[in-house]
């Protein structure tokens, strides 16, 4: 499971759009993303690069998975271990009730 992220979401997109904003006031990306991770004192390049990334694909204009889809993702795989747990509860029950008829009954 990942690790929350030390950077608030809020923090996040607003960093996301000052590198749009001064993108045409560089060379490439790589000047961009040095310079506001400079300027804001953020964790590395890369991190602001996968920032800007996923608000990219989240936007439509890069394809990938969407912050929506990977949550739902998760909450659908979630929900299949929980139903297949459940399956082989009930398996081992009816398995368990199946051989019932075949043991012998004392009575006193």
């Amino acid at each position: 499971m990942a690790r929350p992220s030390r950077y608030p979401l809020d923090l996040r997109r607003r960093v996301v759009r000052m590198v749009a904003e001064v993108r045409d006031d560089y060379p490439d990306e790589t000047a961009v993303l040095q310079a506001v991770v400079e300027k804001l004192d953020i964790g590395s390049r890369e991190t602001l690069r996968n920032w800007v990334k996923q608000h990219e694909v989240d936007a439509g204009t890069r394809p990938g998975t969407t912050t929506e889809e990977s949550a739902q993702l998760k909450a659908l795989k979630k929900e299949n271990a929980e139903l297949k747990r459940a399956n082989e509860t009930l398996k081992a029950a009816a398995s368990f009730f199946a051989a019932e008829p075949d043991r012998p009954h004392t009575r006193s």
